[in-house]
């Protein structure tokens, strides 16, 4: 198995073999990409870094193709999320590893790094708070034994401030204090709520904070692990030198030393906020998150299930009605698999899933309540979800019913536009056929597809004791011929 973080400061890649149950890392590599830095004010990532980037994907491709890995999961975060041009990127860079690259939230990059830090936690007693300072973002996060209890994403991270106020790589007193403010900013909305939930045991996973702590030992600050008067020091040691390529520490490398006062401004502040005595060093972090995260699936503890139940209950799901819906497209499902090339194992899920949430809209409105439970499901936070699947969801929900927006499916990633519209039309029928919310089951369904076409094959007598139900098929047929689908409806004895 193999896991690829592709950062805004640094890539990593890191793989493991898999031996009763456990994970053993066999290789690591770790390059100094430094995506961010290329990130333009409007939004657009220029061609330097992206070369950089691709030149990385080549080499962690051509490891991954000699090491043979056999299950791979690529995500971007902070720089992808933001970059205008992503989806360009994105195709050349998945061209360049051999993999496709998922872009996930700043919501579950904290998740999967808790996840990651968690299980490199020495015991499970109490609560513990996780620190992840990165190259775009800073990750906040409570947990208690695998499991966390509060997450937060904030936008400040040790490029992005490096670059606004120390650019030219000079250091002074003056500006430390700017930096320092506008982290103190950013942090504002969440420390009462961090406070309130509490921690017994403070960690820190990412490079600056681990680079924070080997130069607090070369200063024979401290022996391990770091603190605020720790960080003071090394802040004046940076003032003094003036400038950040005259500091003299065998232990900050050049790739990171453009980096680092930014990521220590953000550091300090983060444990004098937050009031925190010291912190330990976790070598766990984002990709070991993603290799446990594949581990959970393979061993079918999905955290995508958990969401899916907890997106049921918060929005009052009708837990009979999702269950016969998801039935009938899962059967439906299965008559058009082959035909309409919908097998493997990442459309069941997602037609499942949509089924069981197709009603969550019903709790703000009943007009036009496929709408707003597509509008939930594209702005919600969902654990284990990236981005893509997210979209995929909330399409698949939001045109469940009524008419089907052209332009909006026009937007969908080119790849997923012909099977996700397949998707929709099974998931459309399960909820049509089931719209009379009766317990008794559905009489057999037979179906046949073509590239464009559906025919479903329905009893004689069912069709003639169900006319609300045939009247619906017609309305039906008349929503996807708009769409250049042919729906035929014929019966059978």
């Amino acid at each position: 198995m193999a896991a690829v973080d592709l950062g805004s400061n640094s890539f990593h890649m890191v793989v493991a073999r898999m031996h009763h149950g456990q994970l053993t890392i066999i290789d690591r590599l770790r390059e100094m990409v430094r995506l961010a830095s290329g990130l333009s004010e409007s939004g657009y990532l220029d061609n330097p870094s992206q070369d950089r980037a691709l030149g990385s994907l080549r080499r962690f491709g051509q490891r991954l193709r000699d090491m043979q890995a056999d299950k791979v999961r690529v995500v971007g975060t902070n720089t992808l999320r933001r970059a205008r041009n992503a989806s360009t990127f994105l195709v050349a860079a998945e061209e360049a590893l051999g993999h496709p690259v998922e872009v996930i939230s700043g919501i579950e990059e904290a998740r999967l790094i808790y996840l990651g830090v968690s299980h490199h936690i020495e015991g499970s007693a109490g609560r513990s708070l996780v620190l992840d300072i990165g190259g775009g973002s800073t990750e906040l996060i409570i947990g208690e034994g695998f499991e966390p209890r509060r997450l937060e994403s904030l936008a400040i991270g040790c490029v992005g401030l490096s670059r606004e106020f120390f650019g030219d790589g000079k250091v002074s007193a003056k500006r430390f204090e700017r930096a320092r403010l506008a982290v103190r900013l950013e942090l504002r909305p969440v420390v009462a709520g961090f406070r309130r939930l509490g921690w017994t045991t403070a960690v820190g996973s990412s490079g600056t904070i681990r680079a924070a702590a080997d130069i607090a030992h070369e200063l024979k600050l401290l022996e391990t692990g770091i603190t605020v008067p720790a960080l003071e020091a090394i802040i004046a040691q940076m003032v003094k030198a003036r400038d950040i390529s005259s500091l003299e520490l065998l232990t900050l490398g050049p790739e990171r030393a453009p980096v680092f006062p930014g990521g220590i401004a953000i550091l300090v502040e983060v444990l004098s906020s937050l009031g925190i005595e010291g912190m330990h060093i976790s070598e766990g972090a984002l990709r070991e998150g993603l290799l446990y995260d594949m581990l959970g699936r393979l061993q079918h503890e999905d955290v995508r299930e958990r969401t899916i139940r907890a997106m049921q209950l918060r929005y009052h799901v009708d837990d009979d009605q999702a269950e016969r819906v998801e039935s009938t497209a899962l059967a439906l499902l299965t008559g058009v698999e082959k035909p309409w090339g919908l097998g493997g194992d990442k459309y069941r899920p997602l037609l499942a899933w949509s089924a069981r949430l197709h009603e969550i809209g019903l709790d703000i409105a009943h007009a036009k309540y496929h709408q707003h439970g597509g509008y939930l499901l594209a702005n919600a936070d969902l654990p284990g979800f990236v981005r893509r699947e997210q979209q995929l969801l909330a399409t698949l929900v939001g045109f469940h019913r009524r008419k089907l927006d052209e332009l909006a499916l026009e937007a969908l990633p080119e790849d997923w536009r012909k099977p996700l519209f397949k998707l929709i039309v099974l998931l459309r029928l399960a909820a049509l056929l089931n719209r009379a919310r009766s317990p008794v089951e559905l009489p057999p369904l037979a179906l046949s597809g073509g590239s464009n076409r559906l025919t479903l094959k329905l009893p004689r007598v069912w069709i003639a004791n169900n006319p609300l139900t045939q009247a619906d098929l017609t309305q039906e047929q008349t929503f996807l011929e708009a769409r250049g689908f042919e729906l035929r409806i014929e019966t059978r004895d």
